[in-house]
């Protein structure tokens, strides 16, 4: 609604006395200049205009500071990847250590244990695919063919029928060998009883007398190149020797009787494999095994296929990747230096157990240290650049180094609700007494 408080309106024009006479002209007149001032806009209030203040950290700046430490420029805290017992620690805090130098040993029997396995393995899987390459030895082909040879034979005997002379042949051994045991079973005759023991009597008449011609000249000093010397010991050799044959008639081994009734036994078998011709069923195993021997002589002879030599080599590939495994797990239970440096920090002992990913060891390389800032704020940040000058001022040390920015960290850190960004500054020089954890304020200057 518009505002209808309106000032009124004031006039000084003259209107003729009859007009001013009548009542109702006037108050017409009155009544137009009423609306009329209620119809207008009231005037808008003017806004003030607002001029912005200068931002006091907008602009170029003298240079920019913040607190940092001395840190090396180079460290590593080593860790196991696999959990084991500390067999050894060779090195303690503070020494001085070159790179590839042991430092820790966890226990190893079972990694050594897996690389023996390992280099079996890979042996055996070269001299396979070796043998394949080179092919069968003489010996092999000879030895296959020796059993074929055996299997044909065998069947042969089997399958065909035995000549006349071969019948008569096996005729005649097996009526030998059964003569030979049966005089085994027997036993001497009477002759041969009565012409051992003659013999016997003999032997032990001519040794009595070959005595007593030795006993005539015994006296002598060469008595041992004397005739009755010699005849005293051929005497005694041939009664030792009719004894022997005497004994021999009553005392048969039985090892002689053993081997006279195998030799019937042989003799047999042979005489009937000429006489009875092999069944259906052993000339069918005898043809098969001649199959058999023949194949094994095939595969040897032939050379070896392609894919089986790829196999093996195959094989051979894996047996290599098995054992770099074993041989990679065997030195990662050996904590090397990976730097010339020192340690530092040694967070075990010989006998604690190491967890994987957990610091065992800090090596630091003390030689060569840098600054890292802490709290760089993100409203200095932006004037600052790799390269710029910077001073720093160790305060331990009550002096004042030389550096240059190195880089600057890509992402900010939050540090009391602060966005803050890591600056690393190298140092012109390293004073004597600089040591990792000072405390330092780096002040960059602008370029």
């Amino acid at each position: 609604m518009p505002n209808c408080f309106c000032t009124p309106i004031r006039t000084y024009k003259l209107y003729p006395a009859r007009l001013l006479l009548r009542p109702w002209p006037w108050l017409a007149v009155l009544l137009l200049w009423g609306l009329a001032a209620c119809n207008r806009q009231p005037t808008p209030t003017p806004m003030p205009i607002v001029t912005p203040l200068e931002n006091p950290n907008t602009g170029p700046r003298a240079g920019a500071s913040a607190s940092g430490e001395i840190v090396p420029v180079q460290k590593a805290a080593l860790s196991f990847p696999s959990a084991g017992r500390i067999q050894q620690v060779l090195v303690e805090e503070g020494d001085t250590v070159q790179m590839g130098e042991p430092l820790v040993m966890q226990e190893d029997a079972l990694a050594q244990a897996a690389v023996t396995r390992a280099q079996a393995g890979l042996f055996q899987a070269q001299a396979q695919l070796s043998a394949l390459v080179a092919g069968p030895r003489a010996q092999e082909i000879a030895i296959a063919q020796a059993a074929v040879d055996v299997a044909a034979a065998q069947l042969a005997q089997l399958t065909e029928a035995a000549r006349p002379e071969e019948v008569m042949a096996a005729r005649f051994e097996l009526a030998a060998a059964r003569a030979a045991q049966q005089q085994l079973t027997n036993g001497p005759t009477e002759a041969d009883r009565i012409n051992a023991l003659a013999a016997l009597s003999n032997a032990k008449a001519a040794l009595q007398q070959a005595r007593a011609a030795y006993n005539l000249v015994s006296w002598r000093n060469d008595i041992g190149a004397l005739p009755e010397s010699r005849q005293l010991q051929e005497a005694t050799n041939n009664l030792e020797a009719a004894q022997a044959r005497y004994d021999a008639l009553y005392d048969q081994p039985t090892s002689d009787v053993a081997a006279a009734q195998a030799r019937v036994q042989q003799a047999e078998a042979a005489l009937d494999r000429l006489l009875n011709p092999g069944s259906q069923n052993q000339v069918a195993a005898a043809q098969a095994q001649l199959r058999a021997a023949q194949a094994q002589l095939d595969l040897l002879t032939a050379a070896a296929r392609d894919e089986v030599i790829a196999e093996a080599a195959a094989t051979v590939t894996q047996a290599e990747a098995d054992l770099a495994r074993a041989e990679s797990d065997l030195a990662n239970l050996t904590l090397r230096a990976p730097f010339t440096g020192t340690v530092t920090v040694l967070a075990l002992n010989a006998g604690e157990m190491a967890q994987p990913g957990a610091s065992v060891l800090t090596l630091a390389d003390l030689t060569r240290l840098q600054v890292e800032t802490t709290d760089f704020s993100e409203r200095d940040i932006s004037g600052v650049a790799p390269g710029q000058a910077a001073t720093i001022f160790v305060e331990a040390l009550n002096t004042e180094l030389n550096g240059r920015v190195l880089r600057i960290a890509p992402q900010a850190s939050i540090i009391g609700g602060d966005v803050v960004y890591t600056v690393v500054v190298s140092l012109a020089e390293q004073p004597d007494g600089l040591r990792w954890g000072m405390s330092v304020d780096v002040s960059v200057q602008a370029e």
